[in-house]
């Protein structure tokens, strides 16, 4: 079961990506750009996560890997927020 939820937050998280990229195609509203490399991110942190809870779990610890990837995610769109004046 928390494979599949797993699974679903990644996906969820690349189809936001996605979208969001194509509306930063079609606009070049920069504020799009950085949601979508944050989503992109998220995306990456929850591949990670599966890799850590699912494929390898007792192997190797993951965790330190996954909240980076998360904190950059999340600093990219808070930069994005903050400095990005158009």
């Amino acid at each position: 079961m928390a494979a599949l939820i797993y699974s679903l937050c990644a996906l969820t998280a690349f189809l936001c990506a996605c979208l969001l990229f194509a509306a930063w195609r079609r606009s070049r509203y920069r504020l799009l750009l950085w949601g979508a490399l944050c989503f992109a991110g998220l995306t990456f942190g929850n591949i990670v996560l599966i890799v850590d809870k699912i494929v390898l779990p007792t192997q190797i610890d993951l965790a330190v890997w996954r909240f980076a990837i998360t904190l950059i995610s999340l600093l990219v769109l808070l930069y994005g927020l903050i400095f990005d004046t158009e």
